[in-house]
């Protein structure tokens, strides 16, 4: 049990937490969320014991602790190693054994060696190359040096080095920020079955809602707990919000009422001690501000208004990057097929490095295609966000100059009134861009790319370094524009809200992926090494399996079974299909009741622990939360078992139509 007390936590003059307490108990999973600035990352540093306390005191047993380095790593180590090294102890051992090796002293030899058993020295390589490779790290790239790599691949590193840590206590810090979508899905499946304690911040509301078992917020320097993800925290702040809201106007009413009497009476001698007594109550209400929802960020695009029809058409494009003094050519995509029309809403999936960003850069002229054919309407205006826009901003600039650059025969008013719309309030317009935080610069960026009025949005990952109201205020002003968006993008949230088709790049093409974000999460699971499978009815997929099968096609072409025959046959197949069937039919059926009553059970914990005096008996407390643990870890065990029998009917099936 980590015991939060009474604890304030400042930045210099400000108080991010003033007398904040909380309980987290083992094996919880746990969302700190907070606006920017309330303080979440310093939490999380007193949390890991590398920042001090201004008062109060975190109390919590000896515990092994894994936190998310926020900083560059460098070395010529391969990533496997540099992976490896975030396990001290197996380090220690392996440092041991050969130290022993080198004397020759048999003891101490045997000695070193069980301790490397104890780590598990002999899975530790592969552990750490599975932990790449579910962040996206190629087999190559496991052997690449550290320095080889970009900025958002060496946070994967980072993440990869946290996981690999044997720890009872695991602090993220924005795990997803760097990730694709498929990593973000591998990360989720990873997280939920941990055995440490985790606490994780993140603005990506489904990869809380899917991790996180209670959520803290850090609302007015106070720790607020709530159970569930973010979409459960925000219900319940919603209903607090609406109790807080009834509770001023009973509060005024009843304020009005006693100035009403103190007016009335405060002049006559026999009511002078009931006019004072009142008085002094009125002075002891504490008066609740009005509650305002208010995001900071507030924004929409105008309307499109007349534009070309289609915006863009490539065919068979080829994509990649041509050669040049720096080097030779290279071709990701061999063939691109995409029409993005007037209202069209595409969203991009797939893996980081299968070509996403390089598929949109060549759609916006950014990048030449190597061949096919690309038309791009001339006359559309194009808002192109891309990820490293945000580094590409002056950093000795201020917001306002930004935009008086990019609009110089604007009144300085007017823009910064538009900048306010984006956060940017009086003095925050004149500051220089270089101390901003991540977030502060995506919002500047987003102002200026909504001020051109474009037709065409081209998003490239434009959440990164958001909050989650900037990712809300993006989200509802993209569901209201008129134009057309073509979006990559990690955040489930944002592509749910705003696009309607998808396109999967994978294995050096582009195809149409018919389906929504869960069928695209299952299609992950089931088939993790295959590539996109063949539209149903697709000529090309029945040319290339007849040219792959001749004796079948003969087979097919000279065949003189009679109609009865192949009823028979069809008969047989079916009959033979439904006995293969049935027995994974009745287990589905088995764990769909076994999920029902674990869910039943998860969710009384979850009642009992919201109770008001549900920790007033701390041990009753954490057995509950460890019972809880178990169950979803057992509930997580039955989904994916369900998955796989899911997957072995429809094989299946599909074997059967074939």
């Amino acid at each position: 049990m980590i015991r939060i007390r009474n604890i304030s936590l400042g930045r210099g003059s400000r108080m991010l937490l003033r007398d904040a307490s909380a309980a987290i108990s083992p094996g919880e999973r746990i969302a700190l969320i907070g606006d920017n600035g309330s303080g979440k990352s310093t939490l999380l540093g007193a949390l890991a014991g590398e920042v001090g306390l201004d008062g109060g005191d975190i109390d919590a047993p000896p515990m092994r602790i894994a936190r998310l380095a926020q900083s560059m790593p460098k070395g010529e180590q391969p990533a496997w190693r540099f992976v490896l090294e975030a396990d001290a102890a197996l380090m220690q051992a392996e440092a041991s054994l050969a130290q022993a090796q080198a004397s020759d002293d048999g003891h101490a030899i045997a000695q070193a060696h069980d301790d490397w058993l104890n780590c598990d020295g002999p899975s530790a390589d592969a552990r750490a190359r599975e932990l790449l490779h579910g962040l996206g790290f190629s087999p190559q790239d496991a052997e690449q040096s550290v320095d080889r790599f970009s900025g958002g691949w060496k946070m994967r590193l980072n993440l990869a080095r946290a996981l690999m840590a044997p720890s009872d206590l695991l602090l993220l810090d924005e795990p997803t920020n760097h990730l694709d979508l498929d990593a973000v899905l591998w990360l989720e499946r990873r997280l939920m079955r941990l055995d440490a304690t985790l606490i994780v911040v993140s603005h990506d509301r489904d990869f809380l809602d899917r991790v996180a078992t209670a959520t803290l917020h850090l609302d007015q320097a106070q720790l607020v707990r709530y159970t569930g993800g973010y979409s459960a925290c925000e219900m319940a702040r919603a209903e607090r919000a609406a109790q807080r809201e009834r509770a001023v106007i009973t509060q005024q009413a009843r304020i009005a009422h006693l100035h009403s009497f103190v007016e009335r009476f405060r002049a006559k001698a026999t009511k002078a001690k009931q006019a004072q007594s009142r008085l002094k109550a009125l002075e002891r209400i504490e008066v609740l501000a009005p509650l305002r929802q208010t995001r900071g960020i507030d924004f929409d695009f105008v309307s499109v208004g007349d534009c070309p029809d289609p915006l863009v058409r490539m065919d068979a494009v080829k994509v990649g990057y041509p050669a040049n003094d720096e080097g030779p050519g290279r071709m990701v995509i061999e063939a691109a097929s995409m029409t993005v029309g007037r209202g069209s809403r595409i969203g991009v999936l797939g893996r980081n490095g299968a070509g996403k960003t390089t598929l949109i850069r060549t759609a916006v002229g950014e990048l030449p295609p190597l061949g096919g054919e690309l038309q791009r309407a001339r006359s559309v205006r194009v808002g192109y966000f891309a990820q490293q826009q945000v580094d590409a901003l002056r950093a000795n600039e201020s917001a306002l100059a930004h935009m008086q650059r990019l609009a110089p025969t604007e009144r300085e008013q007017v823009l910064r009134d538009w900048l306010g719309r984006f956060g940017f309030g009086g003095e925050d317009a004149t500051r220089a861009v270089g101390p901003m935080s991540g977030g502060e610069r995506a919002r500047l960026a987003l102002a200026m790319l909504v001020w051109g009025k474009p037709q065409l949005l081209v998003l490239d990952e434009p959440t990164n370094h958001l909050d989650a109201n900037t990712r809300d205020a993006l989200a509802d002003a993209l569901a209201e524009f008129d134009g057309a968006l073509l979006l990559v993008s990690h955040d489930r949230y944002l592509l749910r809200a705003t696009v309607d088709q998808f396109v999967r790049v994978a294995d050096g093409s582009v195809s149409a992926f018919d389906g929504d974000l869960d069928d695209y999460a299952q299609w992950l699971i089931q088939r993790p090494n295959a590539g996109p499978p063949p539209a149903a009815g697709d000529p090309k997929a029945s040319a290339q399996n007849d040219a792959g099968n001749p004796q079948a096609r003969r087979s097919t072409e000279g065949s003189t079974a009679t109609r009865r025959d192949d009823r028979r046959i069809a008969a047989q197949q079916r009959s033979q299909l439904a006995a293969q069937r049935r027995p994974l039919q009745r287990r589905q059926e088995s764990i769909e009741k076994e999920l029902a009553d674990t869910q039943t059970r998860i969710m009384l914990i979850d009642q009992r622990l919201a109770e008001p005096d549900a920790y007033k008996d701390s041990a009753a407390a954490s057995a509950l939360a460890r019972e809880r643990n178990a169950l979803a870890q057992q509930r997580d065990l039955l989904e994916d078992t369900w998955i796989e029998l899911g997957s072995q009917i429809e094989a299946l099936d599909q074997g059967n139509d074939a």
